[in-house]
């Protein structure tokens, strides 16, 4: 049996929380470049909590929210999803676009981009995870979804129902002008390859 989230001390959660910190500040980075803005970033809250209560974060289960999701592979393997509610989602795609469309609902052209963006802030992620632990990880194209929240998170939740009921959940606020993007972003890495990123980060 690998190590869960279940399992974890202290010292393994406030590394793991750096790396939360640290990936958020490289997307935030990677997001100014894309928009061509300066975008800054509330600190972000890194959280252990209850998968069923990840829901609650976004406005409860019945909550309209986009979905982002990525297959992990390499020296580790896992999931990546990244939820953002409407508004967010909408705002980040006028970012990215140079408008300003008021309405809620998302196009083609937003949810293409809404892609590529998630591509690139999972990117950051997953690139500032591989400098510090000098894991080989590469990730899947992105598949997106617009659900209400609970099922969106289905998917995950059978996924992460074989290692435990808890999840680390990175919640970061991206600010640009008066604008502000709540993005929750979480990686669930599978059963065997906690240990790997643990003994990697030399916190086992």
């Amino acid at each position: 049996m690998g190590i869960s989230i279940d399992d974890l001390n202290s010292l393994q959660i406030d590394v793991l929380k750096e790396i939360g910190n640290i990936g958020a500040g490289n997307a935030a980075t990677a997001l100014s470049k894309m928009i061509s803005k300066k975008v800054n970033m509330n600190v972000p809250t890194v959280n252990i909590l209850e998968f069923k209560n990840v829901a609650e974060l976004v406005g409860g289960p019945e909550a309209e929210v986009v979905g982002i999701y990525f297959k992990v592979n390499g020296d580790i393997t896992g999931s990546i999803m990244i939820l953002l509610d409407k508004k967010s989602a909408k705002m980040l795609t006028n970012l990215l676009m140079y408008r300003n469309d008021e309405g809620e609902e998302l196009d083609e052209m937003d949810i293409s981009a809404l892609q590529e963006i998630g591509n690139i802030l999972s990117g950051s992620y997953l690139s500032s995870l591989s400098t510090l632990t000098n894991l080989n990880l590469t990730m899947s194209i992105p598949s997106l979804a617009i659900d209400m929240a609970g099922a969106i998170l289905s998917v995950p939740v059978i996924l992460f129902g074989q290692v435990g009921d808890k999840v680390m959940l990175i919640e970061t606020v991206f600010i640009e002008g008066t604008e502000q993007v709540r993005s929750n972003f979480f990686l669930i890495p599978d059963e065997d390859s906690f240990e790997t990123l643990l003994k990697s980060l030399g916190v086992v």
